[in-house]
Order: structure tokens, then sequence, then C-alpha cells
């Protein structure tokens, strides 16, 4: 199976058109028709419908197997490439909103410290993006937050070839604005929330579909979404009262929000680096002052 007639294929199918794929990619639609026509001929079985342009049963089937199969490329490119070049003076780092405040920042002032002249860029993306940039060898290391019961790992993609080692665990907090009548309790259950109006915000905050998940509810209504790894836009949105929204204890505030500690002790905000292949130089720095805060 040629790959790039892989990526074809998901992206004619992802944008239901031909024409539109040939743009995306750069190619004729032409040039579009015979790689798909070529992979059919490849596997032995239509995969997409023409008119309208839609995946057949085994194209559906493909679809489900692709990412990971071109993540996995991806991640055999990134770590071959690896070997040929020198990794002490360079740090990609991707990182999530809610994982800035795990030592993150101190992480790379010492790093920084044992490699003064080391070319450091920080991304901070929301935690597929993330996992998928260190897979794809976009980012050297990611580090990385989620839900998760008590010394569980977080739960990452199968398809990932990354590596992860614990940074932190905390407690869970819910923000209320500060003139809130439970903003003044010592713990609040999460059950007792489930029907309050929520902010989703799944990039800035603990996502919904993770209390959900973690509960076994189908609660927790989201009167808005937010998009994007921005914790100002969430505080700033619980403060007008237009949702709640979870966070990890310790997060920094504006003095017109509080966090009140969730009363739930099976669940944990959990903080991992994550890395593909072999960490060396600046990378293997970074991540060694990361584990000694």
């Amino acid at each position: 199976m040629d790959p790039q007639h892989l990526r074809t294929f998901v992206a004619v199918a992802g944008l239901a058109s031909f024409s539109a794929a040939a743009r995306e990619l750069g190619y004729t639609q032409s040039a579009i028709s015979q790689q798909i026509a070529a992979l059919e001929q490849d596997l032995r079985t239509p995969l997409l419908l023409r008119r309208p342009v839609v995946p057949t049963e085994a194209g559906a089937r493909l679809l489900e197997h692709a990412p990971g199969i071109l993540l996995r490329l991806d991640a055999a490119r990134a770590d071959v490439a690896r070997l040929g070049r020198s990794a002490r003076g360079r740090l990609r780092l991707a990182v999530t909103a809610l994982a800035v405040p795990e030592g993150t920042a101190r992480a790379l002032a010492l790093t920084r410290r044992e490699l003064p002249r080391a070319d450091i860029a920080v991304a901070v993306l929301g935690r597929a993006a993330a996992v998928a940039a260190v897979a794809s060898g976009e980012a050297d290391v990611a580090v990385v937050d989620g839900l998760a019961a008590p010394s569980d790992p977080l739960a990452l993609p199968a398809s990932a070839p990354v590596s992860a080692t614990r940074i932190a665990e905390r407690g869970l907090g819910v923000l209320l604005p500060a003139g809130h009548p439970l903003a003044r309790r010592d713990r609040v259950p999460l059950a007792a929330l489930s029907d309050a109006r929520w902010l989703d915000a799944p990039e800035a905050a603990v996502p919904l579909a993770e209390l959900r998940a973690a509960t076994g509810s189908e609660a927790f209504p989201a009167t808005l979404t937010l998009t994007g790894p921005d914790l100002r836009s969430v505080t700033a949105c619980v403060a007008a009262g237009l949702g709640l929204a979870a966070v990890p204890a310790g997060t920094p505030l504006p003095p017109d929000v509080a966090a009140v500690p969730l009363a739930d002790p099976g669940l944990l905000h959990r903080t991992e680096a994550l890395w593909a292949g072999t960490l060396t130089g600046a990378a293997r720095t970074f991540v060694d002052a990361l584990g000694s805060h």
C-alpha cells in the first residue's frame, strides 16, 4: 500500500470531494483520481462511491486503520532522521495548557542553564496534537495532562509509538465565580455539579468527555464550547457566570474566580512527559530536569 495514496484517500474521504482534495494536496484532480484508482486496484476493492463521494464499507474500514498507519510511518521517518542529526543543541517542546505549571518553566530554565546555546522552541497545543507532534518528530518532547485514576497512566492513542513517564498527580478543583454560593466550601462532590452549566474547553480545562467517562454519567451539560489551549479565556467565562470548569489543584487563577476542591479521591489530574525513540541531548536534559522538581 502506497502511503501517499493512503493520505490522498483520507483527504478525499474527509472532504467528500476529489476537487477539494486536489486543491488541499496540490495535485490535479486527475492525479487524485489516479491515486485512488491505484489504491483500489492494490486492495482489490472499491473504497469510494463517486456520486456522492462517500466511503464504501471497505473504505470506512480502511479509514479506521489509516490514522494509526500514517502516524507509525511518520514516527519511523522521524526516528531515522534523529540518527542523522545531533540533538544536543535543539529542543522542540509541545506542552498542553494545564501542564505548563507542572515544573515545565523550571525545567526549561535548568535546561537553558545546562545548555546556554540550545535552540529551544515551545508550542502550547491540545493533548491529541501534542502526542501526534512527538510521534511524528515535530516535537522532541511533549508534556501532557489529563484525568486518571490514582497511579494509572494517561489513556493515549494505542497507535502512538511513544514512551511516557509520570511527572505529577494532583487533585481536581472546580472553577466558580468568586461570588458563587459554593465558592467558600471546603470541598464539593462532583455528582452535586452534574446538572450545572459547564464550559466545554477540552484543550484548556479537564474535558467534559473525561468527566463523563470517569463518572459513568451523560450529565455535565455544556452551555459554551471554547477551542484552543487558552486558560485565560476559560477563567474569564467562569467569572462571567457562563459555566463551570474543572482544573488541577493549584492552577494560578485571577481574583474573580475561585477553585473549590472536588471531594472525589478516585479522580486525579496527571501530567506525563512523552517522547519517541531514545532521549538524547537537550531532550534528555529537559526530561531529567522535569523529574527532579
